[in-house]
């Protein structure tokens, strides 16, 4: 139009990727008249989001991941080899034999030979999974295998 001024007043928004405990989703500030607004979205920026936990830049999160501690023990013969609760990964593989993995305190349970099982946990770091559960694994005279473990120090 023809000799109009004037200008049209519209919000200023900013956008934030951020991540809680649970995962990753997007903060945005709106400002308009002198208020701020923040709404918090899925990382498709229409859907809901309730942050859990303590909210931080994602990079805080990469860089506060922790040390992973792993081992390998293997058992010839009789003995036992016990992995406390807490492990993020336990596996079990038999060479010889038939040895029993107990979880738990529950009933040992007998692995052949050639067997292998694995139980993990796929998220770690603050506020992460870890199995919740002891594991034993008991060999007899004749039995041969190997307990591979990892855990966060």
């Amino acid at each position: 139009m023809s000799g109009t001024n004037g200008s049209v007043a519209r919000p200023d928004s900013e956008y934030d990727v951020l991540c809680d405990d649970v995962g990753t989703f997007l903060r945005r500030y709106t400002a308009e008249g002198g208020a701020t607004a923040v709404t918090d979205t899925g990382l498709d920026g229409t859907t809901p989001y309730v942050p859990t936990g303590d909210v931080r830049r994602c990079e805080e999160t990469a860089a506060a991941s922790p040390a992973i501690d792993s081992t390998a023990q293997r058992q010839t013969g009789a003995g036992a080899v016990t992995v406390p609760a807490g492990a993020r990964s336990v596996t079990v593989l038999v060479y010889a034999g038939a040895p029993t993995v107990a979880i738990g305190g529950g009933a040992p349970v007998p692995f052949p030979t050639g067997a292998a099982a694995s139980w993990s946990v796929d998220r770690g770091g603050p506020a992460g999974e870890q199995l919740a559960d002891a594991f034993v694994a008991t060999g007899a005279a004749g039995d041969d295998f190997a307990v591979l473990t990892t855990r966060e120090i």
